[in-house]
């Protein structure tokens, strides 16, 4: 299917909007996050950072994404309903960001914007791509089980693109990578209303980005890491979930790969070593890369380049017959396999000591601090 020249048209002038707002609201909200107390002080050596630095950036990044949608779509019901609910999960990331909610009020409110977005028929996983592609049936009906699993899956992504937010421009540039995966596929699928809302979010990342890369200017706080996550998980319900066969199980999952195998990697490893799901600790990705050596600049690069594998991954998933979709997605699981095994040998053999004389790596002076909970991003103040 040709891709339409006006579409990319339309899409690009999205991405601008949303990338000359936030950047020029950032220091204004930079500023005003001084004055209301979203605040992050250092005030031990556990921090990565050695003097204040606001938080509540992703105001910037959630204006410039409002702003640019309301300019170039018409505001249908699906469409509305997925802005109240985004607005407020953008309210509760900024009472998150002042006076550090309890984890569990947070959830509640999740799942209360989820079902805003779900009132609308058009924002559910109505139907599941059947592994089996030897059956006759190639979609699974979901029914009323559309609605709790939809919920399951905003929630879901809201908090893992959170959890990677642990060093700076990491959950930012991540989301920016998703964004323009979910861009490009739904210009190849003539989805041009797909496509104008990712190119407002991606635009959106990409300003607020120059404040947020090491060192940052500005931290995007609950406000942006859930925002982030909340509109990637309702777009690609839009954008993906509709596709043919086993393209729409696969796409959804390699264009969020790292926050969703951050994310289940970390709920495993919990429960494996007896603790909660939502216990904090150091074994995220990002983490597990400081304490290998990489600085945070090299750290958050190489996740880029992960991200970006797993996003070009997606679009070549699209473009592609079944058959051989199949066999590179089986060759893609292969791989990942074999380079995660490679990964957690590595991490276990430097972190842990043994007889024959093994490094024991050990955490560096300028690690992030450990107090991230499953449904916020790590706490980078005192409370």
């Amino acid at each position: 299917m040709p891709i339409q020249l006006s579409a990319i048209g339309l899409a690009l002038a999205s991405l601008l909007v949303a990338a000359l707002v936030a950047l020029i609201s950032t220091p204004v909200v930079r500023s005003l996050a001084f004055r209301v107390g979203a605040v992050d002080v250092p005030r031990d050596a556990r921090r990565m950072h050695d003097h204040p630095i606001p938080r509540m950036g992703g105001i910037a990044i959630f204006l410039g994404f409002i702003l640019s949608v309301l300019i170039f779509l018409p505001l249908t019901p699906e469409l509305r309903s997925m802005l109240l609910g985004s607005v407020v999960i953008v309210i509760l990331g900024i009472l998150d960001d002042i006076y550090a909610l309890p984890a569990l009020p947070k959830f509640f409110v999740q799942i209360a914007a989820a079902l805003i977005v779900v009132v609308e028929e058009g924002n559910r996983i109505r139907l599941l791509s059947n592994p089996n592609i030897f059956s006759k049936e190639p979609f699974w009906e979901l029914g009323w089980l559309s609605i709790p699993i939809t919920v399951l899956w905003i929630v879901g992504i809201t908090n893992a693109v959170n959890l990677i937010d642990g060093l700076d421009g990491l959950a930012c540039g991540v989301s920016t990578i998703s964004s323009m995966t979910l861009l490009v596929i739904a210009l190849i699928v003539a989805e041009p209303d797909v496509a104008i809302l990712m190119a407002a979010l991606a635009g959106g990342c990409i300003g607020f980005l120059p404040y947020n890369l090491n060192p940052a200017k500005i931290f995007m706080g609950d406000t942006g890491a859930t925002f982030l996550g909340f509109i990637l998980a309702t777009v690609s319900i839009q954008g993906l979930f509709k596709f043919y066969a086993i393209i729409s199980f696969a796409v959804p999952f390699l264009m969020l790969g790292l926050p969703i195998f951050d994310t289940c990697f970390a709920i495993f490893r919990r429960v494996a070593h007896g603790q909660s799901p939502m216990a904090p600790d150091r074994g995220h990705i990002h983490h597990r890369l400081i304490d290998m050596g990489f600085s945070q600049k090299q750290a958050v690069a190489v996740l880029y380049i992960i991200s970006a594998i797993l996003g070009l991954s997606a679009v070549v998933l699209t473009t592609i017959g079944v058959v051989r979709a199949m066999l590179f997605l089986f060759a893609l699981c292969t791989a990942g396999a074999v380079a995660g095994k490679l990964y957690l040998d590595r991490t276990s053999g430097n972190t842990s000591p043994s007889s024959g004389g093994t490094r024991v790596a050990k955490p560096q002076k300028s690690q992030p601090a450990d107090t991230e909970n499953f449904f916020g991003e790590e706490d980078r103040s005192e409370k």
